[in-house]
C-alpha cells in the first residue's frame, strides 16, 4: 500500500490478539499507523473498535 500513490496516505491499522513485541515492532517497520490488541472480551472489543473510530474519524488530524 505505500508504494502506490493512490493508497499510501490510507491509514493501516494492525488489529490483532499478539502481544509479541517482534510483531508490534515489525508492524511499525511496515509503516502500519497504530497496532492495537484486540480484547477477548466481546463488549470490550465493541468498546475498542468505537474508540478507534472515534480517534481515525473525529480526533486525528490530517495534512490539508
Amino acid at each position: 500500500m505505500r508504494t502506490h500513490s493512490e493508497t499510501k496516505r490510507i491509514p493501516v491499522v494492525i488489529l490483532t490478539s499478539s502481544k509479541e513485541e517482534k510483531d508490534i515492532v515489525q508492524s511499525y517497520e511496515y509503516g502500519v499507523n497504530s497496532y492495537i490488541v484486540k480484547p477477548v472480551n466481546f463488549n470490550k472489543f465493541l468498546d475498542s473498535i468505537s474508540d478507534v473510530g472515534f480517534y481515525w474519524l473525529l480526533l486525528n488530524q490530517k495534512p490539508n
